[in-house]
C-alpha cells in the first residue's frame, strides 16, 4: 500500500467493518480534494459543509459529500470538467473509481456527480482481512457526491487553507461565518423527507462551541434565495434566535438521533440532547 495512504488510514483506530468503511470514503474524500487542487478548480469554486467543517476544522463525526459554490454565477460550469482529474488522483493511490454525472436540475442550479467504487474491492485494496470484507454485501457501491451551486447568493467571503494529507495543497473554502450561516440555512430551512437533519443540529452545537459568531447578511441572502425570508426588513440576531425557538419546538429528538448516529464513533454525545439542550446552545449564537 502506498505509505502516505497507509499514514492517513491509521489516524482511524477502527473497530468493525462500518467505521472502516467511513474511514475508506473520508480518506477518498481528501484524495478527490488534492485531485481538485492539481487541477485549479478552486480558482473558480469554495468548499463548504459539513465535510469542509470535518476536513478543515476537524469536526468530529463522518461526512458523505462534498459540498462547493461557484464563486461567481455561471450556469455552464459542469463538474465533468474535473471527472478525469479526479478518478486519476484515486487511481494512483489504488482506488478504482467511476465518475456518474447526475442530470443537472435547471430549477435549483446545482451540478451533481458521483465518485463510485466496489465497497468490497476497496476495503480489500487497503488490506481489511476477509473476516471483515466477507460481510460486506458484494455488490455494495461506496458513494461520494459531489454538489456544486452555480448560482451562490452573495454576501459570503472565502478563504484558503492548507491541508495536510496526503501531500501539502490548499483549498479555499468559506469563511467560517459564511459556513455558519450556511448551517443555520439548513437547520431553518432545508428538509429531507419533511424532517430536520441530525446533522445538521449536531453541527450547530459545533459551531456554539468554537465558533459562534454567523453572518448575519449572508443568512439572509440565503434565505431569500430559498424563498424562506420574505420581510422588508434586515434579518436581525433576535429574529435569527426566534425563528430557531421555532424550529427546536418542532424537531423529533429520537429522528435526529437517528439521522447522525451512524456517523459518530462515540453516541454518548446525543445523550445531552434535548429541547431544552437546544435552546441553550442557541443562546451562545453571535454576530459578526
Amino acid at each position: 500500500m502506498n505509505s502516505m495512504l497507509q499514514q492517513m488510514l491509521d489516524r482511524y483506530a477502527c473497530r468493525n467493518a462500518a467505521e472502516s468503511v467511513n474511514a475508506l470514503r473520508e480518506v477518498m474524500q481528501e484524495l478527490a480534494l488534492l485531485g481538485l487542487w492539481r487541477s485549479k478548480f478552486f480558482e473558480q469554486a469554495a468548499f463548504y459543509g459539513g465535510t469542509a467543517l470535518r476536513i478543515a476544522y476537524g469536526l468530529n463525526r463522518s461526512s458523505e459529500d462534498l459540498d462547493f459554490s461557484l464563486l461567481k454565477p455561471n450556469s455552464e460550469f459542469r463538474l465533468t470538467s474535473y471527472a478525469e482529474a479526479l478518478k486519476n488522483e484515486l487511481s494512483a493511490f489504488g482506488f478504482a473509481v467511476e465518475f456518474v454525472a447526475k442530470e443537472k436540475n435547471h430549477a435549483f442550479n446545482i451540478d451533481t456527480a458521483f465518485l463510485k467504487g466496489n465497497t468490497r474491492i476497496l476495503l480489500i485494496s487497503i488490506g481489511l482481512p476477509s473476516s471483515l470484507t466477507d460481510k460486506i454485501y458484494a455488490q455494495k457501491e461506496l458513494k461520494i457526491k459531489f454538489e456544486i451551486d452555480l448560482d451562490p447568493p452573495p454576501g459570503f467571503t472565502t478563504e484558503v487553507r492548507t491541508l495536510l494529507h496526503p501531500i501539502p495543497h490548499s483549498v479555499r473554502l468559506y469563511a467560517l461565518p459564511d459556513l455558519f450561516a450556511g448551517k443555520l440555512h439548513a437547520v431553518l430551512c432545508r428538509r429531507w423527507l419533511n424532517r430536520s437533519k441530525g446533522r445538521d443540529w449536531y453541527d450547530l452545537v459545533w459551531y456554539a462551541a468554537h465558533h459562534p459568531a454567523v453572518n448575519l447578511n449572508h443568512l439572509e441572502q440565503r434565505m431569500r434565495y430559498s424563498g424562506d425570508y420574505n420581510y422588508e426588513n434586515s434579518l436581525t440576531l433576535e429574529t435569527l434566535k426566534n425563528l430557531l425557538h421555532d424550529a427546536i419546538n418542532k424537531i423529533e429528538l429520537e429522528q435526529l438521533r437517528k439521522d447522525v448516529i451512524l456517523f459518530l464513533r462515540d453516541p454518548q454525545e446525543l445523550q445531552v440532547w434535548s429541547k431544552d439542550f437546544f435552546r441553550q446552545v442557541i443562546t451562545l449564537i453571535q454576530s459578526t
